[in-house]
C-alpha cells in the first residue's frame, strides 16, 4: 500500500481505490485501424497518434532473438524518451527477417512521419504475429494512406492474433484538482511467460510527468503486473510494453517527490495489473483465470518467485481445468523453487479453502472444493508462515484446445 496527504489528512492508498470507466482516450490521442489483407476479414493495421510528443517509457522482450520493429522502437525510446506515434500491425511479427526486416521498420516510420508531418524518430513501430514472415511493405503503404485521425477503439482490435478479446482499460481520476485519465490496451493469449512474451501493451495518459520519472516507474510496475503472468512458458521476440504521458490535461509536472506520484502510480498501478490479468484470463484455450497469492515470505522476490511457479505448473493447470483439488502438485512445485523458506510451516487454501495446514493435510470435503475450481475465477492462497513478504501472480488452467491452437497455428 502507499500514502498520499489528502486535505492534510494520511490516506492508504491501492489499486482497489480506482474503477475501471468506459474506455475512451485521453486529451490530444487519436487511433484508427483498417483491414490490410494480413488477416481474414479482421481489423490487422493501426495506429495511435499524440497531438503532441509525449513522454515514453518502455520495456521489452529479454529473448535474445529480438524481433526488428521491437528493436528499433527500444533504441529511440531509450535515447530520446519521446514518441508521438505508434504504427501495429499484426499476423506478421517481422521476426528473424534480417536486413530486409529492419530496413522495413525504417519504411514504416518514414511512411508515418510524412504522413503526419513529424519526425521518423518520433514513430514507435510494433508487429506481432509469425515468426520468420517478411511484411507486405505494398499492404503497408496502402494501410498507412488510409488511415485517420480518429477515435475510435478498433487499434485495439488490429493487434489481436489468438486472442478471443480485446483487454482495454480506463481509469479516471483528478491530480492537483484537474481531471486526468490513464487508458491501455493489450494483446497476448499464447507464448506468454514475460519477462516479457508476445504480447504487446499500450499505455495512454495525459498526465504531465517529469523528465527522468516514468521509464523507473514502468519498469518497477512491470515487474509486479506483466512480469507475473504466465500462460505457457515460452517467451517470444515482439512483446513490448509502451506508456506515453503527453501533458494535455495541464497539471504541474508529476516528480517522484511530487505530492501527487503516488496517486498516479497507484492508478497507473491498477492499468497495468488489469491488463496483465485480462490476458492471463484470456490465455490460449483457457477458461480460467487462476490467481496465486503467497504470503509472509522471506522476502518479495521469493513470494513472487513461488507465486509465479505455481501457476506455470503445467501439472497444476491441469488439475485446475479438470476441477481436481490435488495440492500435492502446488506444494511439490514450491519445493523445486529457489527461493527461501521453512518446508514446515506452510498453509495452503484452494478457493479459501484450507487444504494445507504447516505442511500437513488437513480433512476437507473434496466434492466442495472440486465444484468450487468449476468457478471462471480460481484463487490459491500460500502462506509460508516465515517472513513480512507477500507476492501475487496470474496464469489460466491447460486444456484441450491450447495444443488444437498451437498444433496448427501457421497452417
Amino acid at each position: 500500500m502507499i500514502t498520499q496527504k489528502i486535505k492534510g489528512v494520511l490516506k492508504m492508498i491501492t489499486t482497489e481505490d480506482f474503477n475501471e470507466s468506459t474506455f475512451a482516450w485521453p486529451k490530444g490521442f487519436y487511433s484508427d485501424a483498417t483491414h490490410i489483407g494480413l488477416k481474414n476479414q479482421k481489423l490487422d493495421f493501426g495506429w495511435i497518434y499524440s497531438k503532441v510528443p509525449a513522454k515514453t517509457a518502455g520495456v521489452y522482450t529479454t529473448n535474445k532473438f529480438c524481433a526488428a520493429p521491437t528493436a528499433k522502437t527500444k533504441e529511440i525510446v531509450s535515447k530520446n524518451h519521446e514518441l508521438q506515434a505508434i504504427i501495429a500491425n499484426s499476423a506478421i511479427a517481422n521476426s528473424c527477417t534480417g536486413l530486409q526486416g529492419e530496413n522495413d521498420v525504417l519504411t514504416e516510420q518514414a511512411l508515418v512521419a510524412k504522413r503526419l508531418d513529424i519526425s521518423p524518430e518520433l514513430v514507435g513501430v510494433a508487429s506481432t504475429g509469425l515468426i520468420g514472415a517478411f511484411l507486405p511493405m505494398d499492404k503497408i503503404e496502402k494501410g498507412i494512406s488510409e488511415l485517420t485521425l480518429a477515435t475510435n477503439t478498433d487499434i485495439t482490435k488490429a493487434i489481436l492474433t489468438t486472442d478471443t478479446k480485446a483487454k482495454i482499460i480506463s481509469v479516471d481520476f483528478d491530480i492537483q484538482g484537474i481531471p486526468c485519465k490513464i487508458s491501455g490496451f493489450a494483446k497476448g493469449s499464447g507464448m506468454i511467460h514475460p519477462k516479457m512474451a508476445t504480447m504487446l501493451a499500450f499505455v495512454t495518459t495525459d498526465i504531465a510527468i517529469a523528465d527522468n520519472t516514468l521509464q523507473p516507474l514502468l519498469s518497477e510496475l512491470t515487474d509486479i503486473t506483466f512480469n507475473q503472468i504466465t500462460v505457457d512458458g515460452d517467451t517470444s521476440t515482439n512483446d513490448m510494453v509502451l506508456t506515453l504521458a503527453n501533458g494535455l490535461a495541464g497539471n504541474a509536472p508529476i516528480k517522484e517527490n511530487s505530492p501527487d506520484y503516488q496517486l498516479f502510480k497507484a492508478a497507473l498501478h491498477f492499468v497495468l495489473q488489469k491488463l496483465a490479468q485480462k490476458i492471463a484470463a484470456d490465455g490460449e484455450g483457457a477458461t480460467k483465470l487462476v490467481e496465486s497469492n503467497v504470503l509472509n515470505a522471506q522476502s518479495s522476490s521469493d513470494a513472487q518467485k513461488i507465486a509465479k511457479a505455481i501457476v506455470g505448473s503445467n501439472l497444476v493447470k491441469a488439475a485446475i481445468f479438470g476441477a481436481d483439488p490435488n495440492w500435492g502438485r502446488i506444494i511439490s512445485t514450491i519445493g523445486a523453487t529457489s527461493a527461501d523458506f521453512n518446508p514446515k510451516t506452510i498453509d495452503i487454501k484452494i478457493n479459501e479453502f484450507p487444504v494445507v495446514q504447516q505442511s500437513l493435510a488437513v480433512d476437507f470435503d473434496e466434492a466442495q472444493i472440486s465444484n468450487s475450481l468449476k468457478k471462471d475465477i480460481i484463487t490459491l492462497t500460500v502462506n509460508l508462515n516465515d517472513g513480512d513478504f507477500a507476492g501475487q501472480a496470474w496464469g489460466c488452467d491447460l486444456t484441450y484446445d491450447y495444443v488444437k491452437i498451437n498444433a496448427t497455428y501457421s497452417s
